[in-house]
């Protein structure tokens, strides 16, 4: 896999649910197809959120990690 480059970082951090997901449709709309946005979150529910909120939207999950109670998401634009 290519390097992923992050067109957009959203900071979601300290944010319950649905904020994250709710700012996240915002910023996604900023960015072009095939580009990456990068969500920081510390909203543990932001886990299954991501994972339902991509599923329903077609936008892929590239990646997600977890560090120090910062859940991070990187979400491919897919249209």
């Amino acid at each position: 896999m290519s390097e992923i480059k992050i067109a957009k970082t959203l900071d979601a951090k300290n944010l319950s649910c649905p904020l994250p997901i709710l700012k996240t449709k915002k910023a996604i709309a900023d960015i072009e197809i095939g580009e990456f946005l990068e969500v920081l979150s510390t909203d543990p529910g932001s886990v299954a959120d991501f994972k339902a909120w991509t599923n329903s939207t077609g936008h892929e999950l590239a990646d997600q990690s977890t560090e120090n109670g910062i859940f991070r998401y990187i979400i491919k634009k897919t249209k």
